[in-house]
Formats: C-alpha cells, structure tokens, sequence
C-alpha cells in the first residue's frame, strides 16, 4: 500500500459567512492533482468555525474563561489556568476547545456546533465540484493523558470509515482478535497535520491511496460514559 499526503495552499483568511466549501474547491482546482474517488480531504476546524460565525470577543482572561465555562457540558478537572472539560459534542479536551491562536484581535474560535454535520455540507460541495466520491474530514489539536505532545484528531467527518472493527480478524500467529478497534480517521488528521503544519496558513490537506469509504462519524469515537474506566 502507497499513500500520499500533501497540502493545499491559497485559502486565505476566513471570515464569518465565507463559503468555506468554495474556498476549498477554489484551491485544490489550480493544484495538479485535483481531487480523484476515495481521496479523503482534511481540513482544519478553524476556518470551518470562522465561517459558521464561531467567534467571540475575549479581551481580559476573565472572558476567556467565560467562554470556556459556557462551552464546557462538564469540568472534569482544573490546574491552574488550564482547565479540562467536555463538550456538548462529548469530546474530552483542554478549555473546551476554545482557541486563542491564529485568531485576529482579541477574538476566540469557538468548535463547530454540529462538526459532523460540516463536514458532510462541504463534502457535498466537493463531490458536486469535482464529480467524485471523496471523504471530509474536520480535525482539532488535542492533547492526550499520560503522553506529552498534541496531536490532531477528527472532530468531523463525512464519507470515510471512523473506526475500523478488527474483532473476530486473526493476528500473523492465527490468535482471534477480540478488542482492536483502529480509529482510523485519527490517524489520517494526524497524517494531514504533519503536511499542514500549526503556522504554515495551510488549512487543508489531501490524502490519496486509502479505501476508506463509508458513513462513519467523528462521534462515533466518543466513548459512552459506561466505558470509561477513569472518571
């Protein structure tokens, strides 16, 4: 198996009303690979949020905090500044996903409110563009527990396989696997992030060679409160 994995560049700044899908159709149509079936288009959650007008004023850390309050369906623990919570989407992250960076002013960017729902209305508009069946998906940085570092995870996703059920499969020594589940459309934001880049103004990427298509969805990763081991 061959993938590639490369960046899509000439987005521009987004602003609130923007046509996100037609920024997106108008860069990759002057790239020389377009878009082909199956090619999975990542795109970072910032230029969605701005578009969908997900922004709000934050000149003090007060407001800032505010916001994350508001944002945040529980506050699972606090450290100083830093706090982490769940969203009303489910996901577990730091300062329920309400960024500072790469945002002009005072301003904050605020998550998607229907992510999944994004990315399956800018795929529509790709496929109709393009004349293909492709994926979307809607990444964000997030940290993890008991490793350092970020990394990017779907946060929406439209056409692509979410998860990728190996129970049942058998291992190269013939043992049945009983709970490999592989979170696929993690790993393919994780890929895009290393073409994307947090400061490159590079937004988008492009992934070609996987057979991934299907109806999954980012949700479909959040874990129900009667699996997890650890709150």
């Amino acid at each position: 198996m061959r993938i590639e994995v490369w960046s899509v560049s000439g987005i521009g700044e987004v602003y609130p009303t923007d046509d996100v899908a037609q920024h997106i159709i108008d860069a990759i149509a002057v790239t020389p690979e377009g878009l082909v079936a199956g090619d999975i288009v990542v795109v970072t959650h910032k230029i969605v949020s701005k578009a969908e007008g997900e922004i709000r004023s934050a000149a003090t850390d007060d407001e800032y905090r505010r916001i994350i309050e508001s944002e945040a369906a529980e506050i699972i623990r606090r450290r100083g500044p830093l706090v982490i919570t769940q969203t009303h989407h489910g996901f577990i992250c730091a300062n329920a996903g309400v960024d500072r960076s790469n945002v002009e002013g005072d301003n904050v960017v605020l998550l998607p409110r229907r992510p999944d729902r994004s990315a399956h209305l800018i795929r529509m508009r790709l496929e109709q563009a393009f004349g293909c069946a492709i994926g979307v998906l809607i990444t964000d940085t997030f940290g993890r527990p008991w490793r350092r570092g970020l990394t990017d995870v779907a946060i929406g996703c439209s056409g692509v396989l979410s998860v990728v059920d190996l129970k049942g499969s058998h291992d190269m020594q013939g043992r049945v696997l009983e709970v490999s589940e592989v979170a696929v459309i993690d790993e393919i934001a994780a890929a895009a992030d290393l073409v994307m880049g947090k400061a490159s103004g590079n937004p988008v990427a492009v992934v070609r060679g996987l057979d991934l298509a299907g109806n999954g969805r980012a949700s479909d990763l959040v874990r129900p409160a009667a699996e997890d081991m650890f709150r």
